[in-house]
């Protein structure tokens, strides 16, 4: 698989800090890549530099083949962006804002229409193509500012906390949508506070901490990388005090949280263990009703490699709207 996006020692001083400092990463052509961080980590600086709103102090960035500073016009053709806050404009109905901006893109004009109505058909948007932008549901603007940002063909789709603000079925659609643009080979580039979202869509995530990146890898490749030690969860019928003492007792268990009739056991042993603890359950006479183990999660994974609470995943501040 070849690389589309090559970002190699960029750097970006702001008031004398280094924002950036000296990060290197690739992306794959045709994968969504998760760049995940805490609000002032410097990734919303570097998806800036990256689609040409900000110049870099030092360093250099390659786009589909493109330097960022030697060929602007070529790398804005290339990609699409899809910014927090919308740049579609409120007046225009939805039709309008596409035939807009296939208008800006210098799409020839005897596309714009087919484009557009293409566009809404695939996004499931036909029957608001009259109602103007602002109008629609938080989703459905959603589903337009991304189907804006295609209407150029582009290789490359910046996506910039797309589901922020959504509701639960608006955010699953949203999240659908996005691993179809990916079976048709768009190339995907993701930041999002929310780590699960990340989890379950990306091909690969980079994790950026105080404009130096900690870990670039595949969501499970990270996820071992802080592995400890196993979970295994039990349910049973009931759970007596007597069983209780007897697995504390037990060697090779680090820990045991207990709620109603589960009980959770960590251990760095689990094959070892996993026999004997069944047997001291059937010796007490508890029934297993359920039986399974626990992997950890990329939430914790992520706060394993920052030392810092899934909380600090904050909102970052708006990136400028459209591509200058």
């Amino acid at each position: 698989m070849n690389d589309i996006i090559q970002v190699k020692d960029l750097t970006k001083v702001y008031g004398g800090n280094l924002a950036i400092d000296h990060i290197s990463f690739h992306v794959r052509d045709g994968e969504v890549f998760g760049f995940l961080g805490p609000n002032g980590a410097g990734k919303t600086t570097t998806i800036r530099i990256m689609v040409g709103l900000t110049q870099p102090g030092s360093g250099t960035v390659w786009i589909d083949g493109h330097d960022i500073l030697k060929e602007p016009v070529e790398v804005k053709k290339t990609i699409g962006l899809v910014p927090e806050t919308s740049n579609l404009y409120g007046e225009l109905t939805a039709l309008k804002n596409l035939i807009y901006q296939a208008e800006l893109y210098e799409v020839p004009k005897k596309e714009r229409r087919t484009r557009a109505f293409n566009l809404l058909e695939e996004f499931s948007l036909k029957e608001h193509q009259e109602k103007p932008f602002q109008a629609l549901s938080r989703g459905l603007k959603r589903r337009l500012t991304i189907a804006a940002a295609l209407v150029h063909k582009p290789k490359i789709l910046f996506l910039d906390e797309p589901t922020t603000g959504l509701d639960v079925m608006s955010a699953r659609g949203l999240r659908k949508l996005i691993g179809d643009l990916k079976k048709k080979g768009v190339t995907i580039f993701l930041t999002t506070h929310y780590i699960p979202e990340a989890e379950s869509l990306c091909d690969r995530i980079a994790v950026i901490m105080k404009g130096k990146i900690r870990v670039i890898d595949t969501p499970e490749s990270i996820k071992a990388q802080v592995k400890e030690m196993d979970v295994l969860e039990i349910g049973l019928d009931r759970i007596t005090e007597d069983l209780k003492n007897k697995l504390f007792l037990m060697e090779g268990i680090e820990k045991i949280l207990i709620s109603e009739n589960r009980i959770r056991l960590h251990t760095k042993t689990l094959d070892q263990i996993t026999p004997s603890v069944i047997q001291v359950i059937e010796k007490q006479g508890a029934k297993i009703e359920m039986i399974n183990t626990l992997s950890p999660t990329l939430e914790d994974a992520f706060i394993k490699i920052t030392g810092l609470d899934s909380d600090v995943m904050k909102i970052d501040k708006p990136m400028k709207t459209g591509i200058e």
